[in-house]
């Protein structure tokens, strides 16, 4: 089977989050099942030079959008096993950055616009198109309405993935025809609430519906969690499923990390110590190969459940622990935390800026990994985490309760820790259950050998994609 990722971001050429883990990765995985997965990407500024010039030029096009005619480039090039088509246009990606202008609603209806165009110059026939987020969500909508009498491409499938419900791209109803080149009779298939949402059409056109988690699947449906669309969901949960995401577990792998300061293996945990100490010099924390560490990683958004943590933090504070945070995001989180690190001097590390580097050291160095979101999808850092013998400490929510089983002391299963309302005293509990099992050195060692057992790596997620896309070709 052909299968064709449309994307806005694939690793290593371009990513802002979680989205360019999941296309870098998962084509790779599916073409070792026997598949021929492609991807297709904009050809960004940011795009590495050795990269462009490893790519040939297939064929120039014009792409036209509603009255705007606009040049398209099919560039090609092979990386690790997979495929991948650029599509150039200076004037929409030429950019410092890859969203977040003016013009983005455009900017994505062109690219959605000009991959459909695509088709016909590339010496590859898919036979589903995988799309993802907002950003290529006129896929499946311009192929069930502008190409719907394309015989070429009648026989073509879509699957809408939802990585983060949040971000839908809304627009003013009035760029149906004169942005979107759609007639009128087409307008009940994108307008809603009186806004015309790129991913709402995405939802109702696509054949087969999917977001990145079981959890996440059910709770999309509740308006809490669905961000306006979950009557839209309800009504299409019939082609609706949740496929956890994986990670990379070779780039992810303390064995082979060269950025740690020892490598490390679930058969050998015991050296993760020097990881400790090792982080504890660099950010400058008191030595104490004893205390255990609490570490975040992530962005400081309120979704995140940063507001849990500063409620009671000096409460947690009054434990004995170091607390290391790296993450950007809202300026109000950051001087909260940076005057905490001032008045915890040598127990407390803050870093602003997002390093891997770092970030690794982090997940090698410390004990345990604090992940209190209010919505996760998915959610990475906690398999990472895993992979690292760092245990979590979540909210259960989404993908973090999916991939968090609760360790049970009486039993020995379990790789985690978890609470589950908004409540910052049930975090507080939670975070204490996690200290008294580190405390328990053989409860811990246990805890430690379950995680690191984990199975994350995209070999289990790849199957079920190929479940699904056997059952849309049927």
């Amino acid at each position: 089977m052909n299968i064709l990722f449309i994307s806005t971001e694939a690793e290593p050429f371009a990513k802002s989050g979680g989205l360019g883990d999941v296309i870098g990765s998962l084509p790779r995985e599916l073409n070792k099942l026997g598949a021929d997965a492609r991807v297709m990407l904009p050809l960004y500024k940011g795009i590495r030079d050795n990269f462009k010039d490893s790519m040939k030029l297939i064929k120039d096009f014009t792409v036209m959008l509603s009255w705007r005619t606009q040049y398209c480039g099919i560039y090609q090039m092979d990386y690790k096993g997979v495929t991948f088509y650029f599509l150039d246009n200076e004037q929409y990606f030429d950019r410092d950055a890859y969203y977040g202008y003016y013009d983005d609603g455009e900017r994505f209806a062109y690219y959605a616009m000009a991959a459909l165009k695509a088709l016909d110059f590339i010496d590859y026939r898919p036979d589903i198109l995988h799309c993802s987020e907002w950003q290529t969500a006129m896929v499946p909508v311009y192929l069930k309405t502008l190409f719907r009498d394309n015989l070429s491409m009648a026989r073509l499938k879509t699957v809408f993935t939802i990585h983060n419900i949040e971000y839908q791209g809304k627009y003013d109803k009035v760029i149906l025809r004169d942005l979107l080149g759609l007639p009128e009779t087409d307008r009940g298939i994108l307008e809603y609430n009186g806004v015309i949402n790129y991913m709402k059409g995405a939802i109702v056109t696509c054949d087969r519906l999917t977001t990145v988690s079981r959890t996440y699947a059910e709770e999309i449906m509740f308006p809490f969690y669905g961000k306006g669309l979950d009557n839209i969901i309800k009504e299409n949960r019939y082609k609706l499923s949740g496929i956890l995401n994986g990670i990379d577990t070779n780039l992810y792998n303390p064995y082979r990390d060269g950025f740690i300061a020892k490598k490390y293996s679930k058969t050998k945990p015991e050296m993760k110590q020097y990881n400790k100490t090792a982080l504890q010099n660099s950010l400058a924390l008191n030595q104490d190969e004893e205390i255990p560490i609490i570490a975040m990683i992530g962005r400081l958004a309120e979704h995140k459940g940063i507001d849990l943590v500063i409620g009671v933090f000096d409460e947690l504070m009054t434990e004995n622990i170091q607390f290391v945070l790296q993450g950007t995001g809202e300026s109000k989180y950051q001087e909260f935390f940076r005057k905490k690190a001032k008045q915890y001097t040598g127990r407390m590390s803050v870093n602003t800026t997002f390093s891997a580097e770092t970030a690794n050291r982090i997940y090698a160095g410390a004990d345990l990994f604090l992940m209190p979101s209010i919505s996760e999808p998915c959610g990475l850092a906690q398999m990472i985490a895993l992979r690292y013998g760092t245990i979590p400490i979540v909210r259960e929510t989404g993908g973090l309760k999916d991939s968090i089983v609760p360790y049970n002391p009486e039993t020995g299963t379990g790789n985690g820790i978890s609470f589950r309302s908004i409540n910052a005293q049930d975090m507080i509990g939670a975070i204490k259950r996690a200290i008294t099992l580190y405390w328990d050195k053989a409860h811990w060692n246990t805890l430690i050998n379950n995680g690191m057992k984990s199975d994350f790596s995209w070999k289990v997620s790849s199957k079920e994609y190929i479940k699904l896309y056997k059952e849309m070709l049927k």
